[in-house]
């Protein structure tokens, strides 16, 4: 544990990071600039196009410096993250060695005139704990570092989203609501993280459920290049997005778009069990074509009655430049509620009584929890994935 100096110091001198507009990027180009001079050899590891692994970089700091001084959130965080490093064919002694690298990079940012030897007493201690949880978690791990997959079936559903079947070439042991991350042929080096929309099976069967980002590098080409017999490598599973069946609550989950994939693979495990909490799905998009799984949660709701579906869309109709036909809502579904999602959802209350699960961009992440913690819901109450 941290004492309350460190912390103060650390967080202050990452607060002035963020309050310079380029203080983000400059801060990880400099990181990367001082790992690659001390480790040359590690270049291998990091993709050419270091955008957006630069950007997540940051991210994944402001959250471990935000939550420091919550050892049960952080210290898992940092564990998968140990772990989830060893796809690159990184180890324990590749992550403990960044932790200089990134000592330098904060203080060519702030200058050595303003650099102390408490701060970096207290940047020291502090990535050494950052970096020795991340390090111990990846030498000790039995799992592999990825499973191998071939592409079985590749359906083009609207012209900007796809669902992808893979066959793996062993189970790869996730619970419903976890995540991994995915690395295609077209794509080397860039790993990207995708929800399995159906559970774990023997069979070694999984299925994607993605949405083409626009400047995205990997998901256009999943959407517009996968082919069948493709080769993927699929990480170990990540998250904790789950129904906590000790607990006697019911359950509400908010989708949107294809944050539809993680809910839908733990309805399915669900339907498994003979007896569930009632679970409240909204399933969301901006434009009706966004609901493109309607279908399949209909049937599940018809053959398991504790389970309600609510579509909404935020558009009554869909944009002209949509040529394909939008699917009609089947018969006897709930109708179509109009409207942003967070904004749909707290009309009926603050859902107080329920364990809430929120998936899909992270903006419409943020704007539910904001929708949510508006009217009154326990924040305790909500689970989502890191944004």
């Amino acid at each position: 544990m941290l004492d309350a100096r460190t912390l103060s110091l650390v967080r202050a001198g990452f607060k002035a990071v963020l309050a310079v507009d380029d203080g983000p990027e400059r801060l990880a180009r400099s990181f990367y600039a001082h790992l690659f001079a001390e480790h040359p050899e590690f270049r291998a590891f990091f993709p050419a196009a270091m955008d957006q692994q630069r950007e997540r970089f940051v991210k994944a700091l402001a959250w471990v410096f935000d939550n420091l001084d919550r050892d049960e959130r952080v210290v898992p965080f940092l564990e998968q993250l140990g772990r989830d490093h060893r796809k690159h064919g990184v180890d324990g002694s590749h992550l403990r060695a960044g932790s200089s690298a990134l000592i330098s990079a904060f203080r060519t940012f702030v200058g050595n005139e303003v650099w102390t030897d408490e701060i970096e007493a207290a940047w020291t201690s502090t990535l050494d704990l950052v970096s020795g949880s991340m390090a111990v978690a990846a030498d000790s791990d039995e799992m592999p570092p990825y499973w191998g997959a071939t592409v079985v079936d590749h359906q083009r559903l609207l012209d900007d989203l796809a669902v992808v079947r893979l066959q793996l070439d062993e189970s790869i042991p996730y619970f419903p609501g976890q995540y991994v991350s995915v690395q295609i042929p077209q794509r080397p080096k860039l790993w990207r993280y995708l929800s399995p929309a159906i559970p774990s099976n023997p069979q070694g069967e999984i299925e994607f459920h993605v949405r083409r980002v626009s400047g995205g590098w990997v998901s256009p080409a999943i959407v517009g290049e996968t082919v069948v017999g493709d080769r993927w490598a699929v990480s170990p599973p990540l998250g904790g997005l789950h129904v906590d069946r000790s607990i006697p609550e019911d359950v509400l989950m908010i989708a949107g778009g294809t944050g539809l994939a993680p809910l839908r693979a733990q309805i399915m495990d669900m339907a498994r069990m003979s007896r569930n909490p009632r679970v409240h799905l909204f399933m969301s998009g901006i434009y009706p074509r966004d609901l493109y799984d309607a279908q399949t949660m209909w049937q599940l709701s018809l053959s398991n009655p504790w389970l309600t579906v609510v579509p909404v869309t935020e558009e009554n109709e869909d944009p002209w430049w949509h040529a394909s036909p939008t699917p009609e809502l089947p018969a006897g579904m709930h109708h179509r509620l109009h409207g942003p999602i967070g904004k749909v959802v707290t009309q009926f209350g603050s859902w107080a009584d329920r364990r809430i699960q929120v998936c899909g961009s992270p903006s419409m992440v943020r704007t539910t929890l904001y929708a949510l913690r508006k009217v009154g819901t326990p924040m305790e109450h909500v689970q989502h994935d890191p944004l």
